[in-house]
């Protein structure tokens, strides 16, 4: 018996209480020795009284505690044995020890002695990471897990029936596609009634046929555009054919010798109908900017996927466009105080040439321009053009450091990023930040990462080159220009060499654009002379090239030794020769690069879409030219992740 109780009857207090009493019925008993007896003998009957209250309180006390334990042991055991929590014990060598009835009533048959990866593969890993919790499936059932490792104990809370209804409400929700036929009106131009009405059928048949298919409802709100509302389940069924009617489309007109392709932009999440509109036109602008022919499905976490866009990109550009972002361009121009000009790292031909192209635009409307450039970072086929420009002392005075642009710019600066749209990839990202208004000229594909809230873009996938798309602003400038030899030589030789010397990716407007360059003075033989290359360059070329496989019947894959270093031209040039071989396809060129990662280069003709595959990767760029860099990975392992994906496209993977 706890002794705190029993200090209720016997303890100092009650002591105290009878040896006063005994002192004052002795003190009386000296005087009135009858009436002292008479007090002694009422305080022995009380003395009685308090060892018997005693004895029984203490009777009483056991009996109830007695009772009290038994009713809990028989709860503790009917909660271990009929509650709906299952109990496992296991042992340091993870060896089921004990588990409840619960446990036994699921799986059907005993595991005690048993490992717990026999029981489930889930729990041993939950076990070994030293997770508090996690959620497991077992026996078609969903397991809330909860483990307490000091006392090596698992406990199961069924949640199957929470699981499935949120599976269920995520399934439910609604998905707003908007679908685009990407070159309707340019195929359908001065087409006669009846012929441009049957291909309208035959589009249209189609695409409700595969509304039917998936119980989509699909409207109708244009010549060229469609509505199709939907729900999460069904967007995971069209999903799993890889966007399907992008092709059947492209056939079924094809046969008509008129293919139309289709772009589709999918907004989905558990937002409202208006902000699920909005994810759809924003996924709808991101496929049309890298090409058309794909579809884009962005939710509102701000997760993309692509789909699609194995067919090359159609031009589309129209001269009227380019004239109305000429116009708009020398607004914002001249609202400005200045004009800074910025590239992608490592600027190539083409970027230093489309920076010198907006630096014109700048300087005809009389504002003071700058470029941006880091002079430890640029690629080396463009150190010839960089000595004509620093003996050209206008030109070079224009050249500017990263630190300095962030230095000049305030809040009136205009900031025009030329060759990429891709916050990371630019000189000097804390200009993005310093300056408020950004213009975006870029000539690929557009990406899941884009500068934030430009007031201007000018994106056109189907040029060659930015340059091109920069001489077309220029022809449109309002005032009259007169451009120097280099300045027309720069954007002359960034049109050349991403085109190949015209040979890739080269549409009529490229060949308008060259024209104009050369009426303004574009020198073709100082052009020859900035892209020659020295002996150990093209040998160490010769040594890449030498080094590649065929894949697949058609693919060529080169991979550099492990001690070789080569830098990203290198490795694209690589790309580029072995491209020009007989049977070849597709190229892809492995190497370690300067700066300690590993650079992939891919070319191919056309037939083959580079750009998912590098983009795969984490890289990117055009349908027949692209790129990735991969950190913390050895070459061999790189071609096995390339080879998978290449794998991986071949078998129809977006």
């Amino acid at each position: 018996m706890p002794k705190f109780l029993m200090k209720r009857w016997h303890g100092y207090h009650v002591i105290s209480l009878f040896t006063v009493a005994v002192l004052f019925i002795g003190i009386l008993t000296y005087y009135q020795w009858q009436l002292g007896i008479i007090g002694f003998f009422l305080l022995g009957v009380l003395l009685i009284y308090t060892i018997q209250a005693r004895i029984s309180f203490e009777q009483q006390l056991e009996d109830y505690i007695s009772t009290l334990s038994y009713r809990i042991n028989k709860a503790g055991e009917e909660a271990v044995t009929k509650l709906p929590v299952g109990i496992l014990l296991y042992n340091e060598e993870n060896v089921v020890q004990w588990v409840n009835p619960y446990i036994n009533q699921i799986f059907g048959d005993t595991f005690i002695g048993k490992p717990l990866g026999d029981l489930s593969e889930h729990l041993l890993s939950i076990r070994e990471e030293e997770k508090e919790e996690g959620l497991v499936s077992l026996n078609d059932r969903f397991f809330q897990i909860e483990l307490k490792k000091d006392e090596r104990l698992f406990y199961f809370f069924d949640v199957t029936e929470t699981v499935q209804t949120k599976e269920m409400y995520e399934e439910d929700q609604t998905v707003v596609g908007l679908i685009y036929l990407d070159n309707y009106d340019e195929v359908t131009q001065g087409m006669d009634d009846q012929v441009r009405s049957k291909l309208s059928s035959q589009v249209t048949a189609t695409l409700n046929k595969w509304a039917s298919d998936y119980e989509i409802l699909l409207r109708r709100t244009g010549s060229d555009r469609f509505l199709a509302i939907f729900n999460k389940q069904t967007l995971q069924l069209i999903e799993k054919t890889k966007f399907g009617i992008l092709d059947e489309i492209r056939e079924v007109t094809g046969k008509e010798k008129i293919p139309i392709t289709l772009s589709v932009g999918i907004g989905s999440g558990d937002g409202t109908i208006r902000e699920l509109g909005a994810l759809a036109q924003s996924s709808l602008d991101l496929a049309l900017g890298r090409g058309g022919d794909q579809v884009a499905i962005k939710e509102k976490n701000g997760k993309v996927h692509f789909y699609g866009g194995k067919s090359n990109a159609m031009e589309k550009r129209t001269r009227v466009r380019a004239r109305v972002i000429s116009h708009a361009l020398r607004d914002f121009v001249v609202e400005s105080n200045k004009v800074i000009v910025m590239g992608h790292k490592n600027p190539d031909m083409d970027a230093i040439g489309a920076a010198i192209g907006v630096l014109k635009i700048a300087e005809v409307n009389g504002k003071d321009g700058y470029i941006v450039l880091d002079r430890d970072e640029i690629h080396s086929d463009v150190q010839k053009l960089m000595e004509e420009i620093e003996k050209h002392d206008h030109l070079w005075s224009h050249f500017i450091s990263p630190e300095e642009a962030v230095e000049i710019a305030n809040d009136q600066t205009l900031l025009v990023v030329v060759d990429t749209h891709r916050p990371s990839l630019v000189i000097e990202p804390k200009l993005l930040d310093r300056v408020d208004r950004v213009i975006v000229l870029d000539h690929h594909r557009r990406g899941e990462e884009f500068v934030t809230d430009p007031v201007l873009v000018y994106m056109e996938p189907y040029a060659s080159s930015t340059a091109e798309l920069v001489t077309e602003l220029l022809e449109y400038q309002p005032k009259k220009l007169k451009m120097d030899i280099l300045e027309a030589t720069a954007l002359l030789a960034g049109i050349i060499v991403d085109t190949k010397s015209f040979a890739v990716r080269t549409g009529s407007r490229t060949f308008d654009a060259a024209s104009f360059l050369r009426r303004n003075g574009a020198d073709t033989v100082l052009v020859q002379r900035l892209l020659k290359e020295d002996m150990d360059q093209y040998v160490r070329r010769a040594k890449l090239v030498e080094s590649a496989l065929i894949y697949q019947g058609e693919i060529a894959i080169a991979k550099a030794a492990e001690d070789e270093v080569y830098s990203q031209v290198l490795i694209a040039q690589a790309a580029d020769t072995l491209l020009t071989m007989d049977g070849i396809a597709a190229a892809f060129v492995i190497s370690m690069r300067q700066d300690g990662r590993i650079g992939i280069s891919a070319r191919s003709l056309g037939e083959i879409n580079v750009q998912l595959i590098m983009e795969q990767l984490k890289g990117g760029g055009h349908l027949t030219n692209a790129a990735t860099q991969l950190d913390d990975i050895s070459l061999d392992e790189a071609e096995d992740l390339l080879r998978d994906v290449i794998d991986e496209y071949l078998k129809g993977g977006s």
